[in-house]
């Protein structure tokens, strides 16, 4: 096997480096940087954001489900949607399937969102870099190992934050995970999202959900289309006349292969434009749609998921657990995209949440580093519920607190203090524990 060495310039060093800025890095990077750390964002792309400007439009997960709605998630997640209201882009609207309200965004209007918050928090952004290893002290990271292009660099930092989706940086430090699609379940599916413009709304929202999924079943059965979900969303924008759909699925890939996400991408792609088809052809009020765009990649829902300090549970979802090192807190359903024509949903007691223990940010054997957003330590089961984009957001403002402070203090981020860390969240407007800022009658 070849052998490759180079010598690394030093590229940047700040005390908290955030790897990944989407819904959860960004917020990290936010909450570090007004917590007073130097901070730096790194990112791949050349816009923050992540799936949250990427694939989606929505953010689920602010609101619990069921009859008394109420809203579990606030400080800096609820002021990035107050930011897009200032700029009327914010359409908020019941969730397809009962997961609570949902809060639906411009995605364009979201990366200027993300970035102007970001640098007026005086955060410090590095766009267009992908990291591709670490640099290891004993037990604790001491870099990144970066690429761009202008080749190779070096990154370092005090305190990292994963916020790769992928677990990035658990994985190249060491640190135990598990992959998707190992552990008895399959991995869940990859989804493709489309913009549909020129519908008539009032038309198209006549056809009720149980009519859709039947005239799918027909088009299936029929042999003129290939509709590997017989269900999926579809709903209404800030924008006139225009949708945005979750009807894709590609399974069984392996989202951190190369070659196979080389082929879910072709693959969503595909399956878009059958499903345009099919609601061109067979639903009333899109007969003049026309495709916009599709997301810029696919979206990937599971990959790796670190085994941290805690393991969130499926019991710990279902039981509505509370825990006294909470950090933040979820209510949504477990939400499980399996390779079937259909979803599997479990729902938390109504109106109630389980709490999101800092533990569960806390990777085994690398003392300078914490989890945030999807690459969480927590089972499958748990994993279908806990990655949506609010608690994502919530945990990434716990995160990047808990970052600062150990920056600043020299201490690893286990050995801080929890209700120091519980108080300081709690001045900055999170919720956890049961705590909400709203409620109402659905």
């Amino acid at each position: 096997m070849p052998t490759y060495s180079q010598d690394l310039p030093v590229l940047a060093a700040a005390e908290v480096v955030v790897l990944g800025s989407g819904s959860a890095g960004s917020t990290a990077a936010i909450a570090a940087a007004r917590t007073g750390a130097d901070t730096l964002l790194v990112e791949r792309y050349g816009y923050l954001g992540g799936t949250s400007t990427s694939v989606l439009d929505t953010f689920y997960g602010f609101y619990t489900p069921g009859r008394d709605v109420a809203r579990v998630v606030d400080g800096i997640p609820w002021e990035i949607v107050e930011r897009l209201k200032s700029y009327d882009m914010v359409l908020e609207r019941p969730s397809s399937y009962g997961a609570g309200q949902a809060v639906t965004y411009d995605p364009t209007t979201l990366k200027v969102v993300w970035e102007q918050t970001a640098l007026s928090s005086g955060v410090r952004l590095l766009l267009h870099t992908f990291c591709v290893d670490v640099l290891m002290d004993g037990e604790r990271i001491t870099g990144l190992v970066v690429a761009s292009k202008q080749g190779l660099g070096l990154i370092k930092g005090r305190v990292f934050v994963d916020s790769s989706g992928d677990a990035d940086l658990v994985f190249r430090s060491g640190a135990p995970f598990e992959m998707a699609g190992t552990d008895g379940h399959e991995a869940q599916s990859l989804t493709t999202t489309f913009r549909l413009g020129g519908v008539n709304l009032e038309r198209a929202q006549a056809i009720k959900r149980d009519e859709l999924i039947s005239r799918m079943k027909a088009a299936n059965i029929s042999g003129d289309y290939r509709l590997p979900r017989e269900e999926g969303s579809i709903h209404a924008t800030p924008l006139p006349d225009v949708v945005v759909t979750n009807m894709t699925r590609v399974t069984n890939v392996d989202a951190t292969n190369p070659l196979e996400l080389t082929n879910a991408e072709v693959e969503g792609r595909k399956q878009a434009l059958e499903y345009t088809r099919f609601l061109r052809e067979q639903i009333p009020g899109y007969e003049g749609a026309y495709l916009l765009n599709f997301s810029t990649h696919i979206g990937i829902r599971e990959t790796r998921r670190m085994w941290g300090a805690y393991r969130l549970t499926r019991e710990d979802v279902l039981t509505t657990r509370k825990f006294d090192d909470a950090v933040a807190q979820c209510g949504a359903p477990i939400e499980d995209h399996n390779a079937s024509s259909s979803t599997r949903w479990e729902y938390v007691p109504d109106g109630d949440t389980y709490d999101i223990p800092f533990r569960a940010l806390l990777p085994q054997g690398v003392d300078n580093l914490i989890a945030a957003g999807r690459c969480l330590s927590a089972d499958h089961d748990a994993h279908a519920s806990v990655r949506s984009m609010g608690q994502c957001m919530a945990m990434g403002q716990a995160a990047g607190t808990a970052a600062a402070l150990a920056a600043q203090s020299d201490t690893a981020p286990a050995a801080l203090n929890i209700s120091d860390l519980q108080a300081r969240l709690r001045a900055d407007g999170a919720l956890f524990s049961g705590a909400t800022v709203l409620s109402t009658t659905a």
